[in-house]
């Protein structure tokens, strides 16, 4: 269960509890910070708090937020200044030569448009979303602070901002955002004012799927499972056992090669790791795995194998294109010189990572970019109608 999929679940349990629920959002970060917009805190006021929003130092001062300056309900942006000296004198002593926007929010289940319920509906009908969330604002425009617009892949809004002008412009963004899958911090200059908006992109829960149930694949659903993915182990051997070897919250399916393609979904955010360590189970799942959407495919062997196993797959008459065949890595894995389960599955599962984020597995110490995906302010000039 990743960090978000944990909040949704706590303000679940606080709502049965009759517990005050707030929830803080990083909207906005400029120079080096520890968390980056988009990462959450729940916090309830028996002080209860899921999640985190920086390394440890802001925590406790954001709930103290909620206990001093939320009596009214309304939400609240705090900003933490840590590029001036008195940082320590103040008592953060962060390090990180940054600042932070926090937006401190007093969570309903009765809302419109509910944030956390449109959410919560994205991961469970595994599709993308988008939250745009104004954060900021300046003159005279009809906007509130906390107000948002929802948007969904089929174009449908649930929307509270009144300004026909920041809502066309934020419809064009958000379907950017859609196509480019990042989330970003937006200004907009209006007629009576400026606004700024946190475009927010709600992925669906990557699902690993760990064909091959060995000794060495439990280190991987282990490693999986700590970054938040969903894991399902298939055994095409079909042997009872592997459920005993699994004890961690994943699905298990017994199968055999010739059937496995009924029992398994895959779709545009699973990342496929074939280890099953048998060439015929290995032909049949990688037959099967090349045709669907699949994220990432990741074979275990050494690269002479992979070539057979694609050689034996062309014998069939089976051609595949090379964008089919760039979502396939085997050997699978980054070089770490890993030669234990344990540290291989750490170089599978830094490469899959590597690979949802965009990213080449390098040495930070060598990026000459910033480490952190860029949220810089995007200025969008609207023109009154």
């Amino acid at each position: 269960m990743n960090e978000l999929q944990t909040i949704l679940e706590g303000f679940e349990l606080s709502q049965k509890s009759g517990e005050i629920t707030f929830l803080a959002t990083v909207v906005k970060t400029q120079g080096s910070t520890y968390r980056r917009p988009g990462a959450k805190m729940l916090m309830t006021n028996t002080g209860r708090m899921i999640g985190t929003i920086s390394a440890g130092c802001l925590e406790n001062d954001v709930f103290m937020h909620t206990q001093q300056r939320m009596s009214s309900g309304e939400p609240i942006v705090v900003t933490y200044d840590n590029t001036a000296s008195e940082d320590i004198l103040w008592g953060f002593g962060l390090g990180c030569n940054g600042i932070v926007q926090v937006l401190i929010e007093r969570l309903e289940r009765e809302t419109t448009p509910n944030a956390i319920a449109f959410t919560q509906e994205c991961f469970n009908k595994k599709h993308l979303g988008i939250i745009a969330t104004v954060f900021a604002f300046e003159g005279g425009v009809d906007v509130k602070l906390g107000s948002r617009l929802l948007v969904y892949p089929n174009g449908k809004i649930i929307t509270d901002i009144k300004d026909p002008n920041l809502v066309q412009s934020l419809l064009s963004d958000t379907q950017t955002a859609f196509a480019n899958q990042k989330s970003s911090v937006n200004n907009y200059q209006l007629p009576l004012g400026s606004v700024e908006v946190f475009i927010e992109v709600i992925q669906p829960t990557t699902h690993a799927v760990i064909f091959g149930a060995g000794y060495d694949a439990v280190p991987v659903a282990q490693f999986a499972q700590a970054l938040g993915w969903d894991v399902t182990v298939v055994d095409c051997r079909a042997n009872e056992a592997t459920k005993a070897r699994f004890p961690m919250l994943c699905d298990i399916i017994l199968s055999r090669r010739e059937i496995v393609q009924k029992q398994i979904f895959i779709d545009a955010y699973t990342v496929a790791v074939v280890m099953t360590h048998n060439y015929l189970d290995d032909l049949e799942i990688l037959k099967m795995l090349l045709a669907s959407p699949a994220r990432y495919i990741g074979v275990l062997g050494p690269k002479p194998r992979t070539e057979r196993l694609l050689e034996d797959l062309r014998s069939q008459g089976i051609v595949y294109t090379t964008e089919q065949l760039k979502r396939l890595h085997g050997p699978i894995g980054i070089d770490i010189g890993a030669d234990t389960p344990e540290g291989i599955a750490i170089a599978i599962i830094a490469e899959i990572q590597a690979v949802l984020t965009n990213r080449s597995g390098n040495f930070l110490r060598n990026r000459n970019q910033p480490i952190h995906q860029s949220y810089e302010n995007n200025s969008n000039l609207l023109v009154s109608t």
